[in-house]
């Protein structure tokens, strides 16, 4: 694919979007989600905001990838998609607004999109990208002293920045207005390892891990065809089955998820657990390429796996493979 064409390949206009929905880390203790709501209904005020979740674990962008990738399908047309998992505010990271041909994006350019954009770009779809530069769509700054001009807060740009053009996208302002055209190759992406045949197997990896401790694979659905099969994880081995209560109460079984991925489970408990000593005894410590582990992007590590309370992402790029069996294995 020539990735410059995209930068030409330009979503054309479309009806000015009535939806709007909000994915963030702020969790409910606390006001910061009501207070971005405020300001979209100040600007906006026949928006249709939908919670898509504000439980994704701090700083947790693997979390915000899937989860936004996951839902997005499911929206109609149009709406307008805010996703603030940010820990990067107040740097010098850039603020986007993407135009789809089915919807809009708004947020953080840290990797957080990549799971949505990804088929649009390996398709040549249409793409539209803005840096969000222009304050005039921003809601009105605090005055900044020390610099002497006005600025928004450097730790709430959910807020000051994406709320409102999001707000502005549901009136009718069109993109162009809110800043600089990017070249969509330029967004910062969080990018997985790819599907490998490997023999008679097909190795994918751990992509996500849900609040059940359920580990998604990127593993699609459509690889499964065969009634007989099984994922290898480690030194774990793990057959297929069609629901989780194909097996009893803490044992672990393979399935095809409703979200269209391969996972690997446990019964009334958590895959993420029962799976790390496998991994922890089975993998050294120079497992992970240096291509796809930085501090940055922080793909699977050994020592992780061992700990007594690791975090969600802990397992995310370990490899896991399918293999289809036959009637007679």
């Amino acid at each position: 694919m020539d990735l410059d064409s995209l930068a030409i390949n330009e979503v054309k206009s479309t009806a000015v979007p009535q939806l709007l929905t909000l994915l963030t880390d702020f969790g409910l203790e606390d006001a910061y989600v009501g207070i971005m709501k405020g300001v979209i209904l100040t600007l906006a005020p026949q928006a249709t905001i939908v919670d898509l979740t504000h439980q994704i674990p701090p700083q947790d962008l693997w979390a915000a990838r899937f989860n936004l990738m996951n839902a997005v399908p499911y929206l109609p047309p149009g709406t307008v998609h805010v996703a603030v998992v940010d820990p990067g505010v107040g740097s010098q990271r850039r603020g986007v607004a993407i135009q789809l041909p089915d919807c809009f994006l708004v947020g953080p350019d840290n990797g957080i999109f990549s799971g949505v954009l990804a088929p649009y770009m390996s398709q040549g779809q249409p793409i539209t990208v803005v840096s969000l530069t222009n304050p005039e769509y921003w809601r009105s700054p605090t005055t900044n002293t020390s610099k002497g001009s006005l600025q928004p807060s450097t730790t709430f740009h959910g807020r000051d920045i994406f709320a409102p053009v999001a707000a502005h996208l549901l009136t009718g302002i069109e993109i162009h207005q809110l800043g600089q055209v990017l070249n969509p190759r330029s967004l910062v992406s969080l990018d997985l390892p790819p599907l490998q045949q490997q023999g008679g197997e097909m190795v994918g990896c751990v992509q996500y891990g849900d609040r059940f401790g359920n580990l998604i694979t990127t593993i699609p659905a459509d690889l499964v065809k065969a009634p007989r099969w099984h994922l290898t994880i480690g030194s774990l081995v793990v057959p297929g089955h069609a629901t989780y209560a194909s097996v009893e109460l803490g044992q672990p079984l393979a399935l095809v998820g409703s979200h269209g991925w391969v996972e690997l489970a446990v019964n009334g408990g958590s895959a993420r657990d029962y799976a790390r000593k496998y991994v922890n005894a089975f993998v050294s410590n120079d497992f992970v390429s240096n291509d796809f582990a930085s501090e940055e992007y922080p793909f699977f590590f050994p020592d992780c796996a061992g700990e007594s309370n690791p975090p969600r992402n802990a397992l995310i790029g370990c490899p896991i493979s399918l293999k289809l069996l036959s009637e007679n294995a």
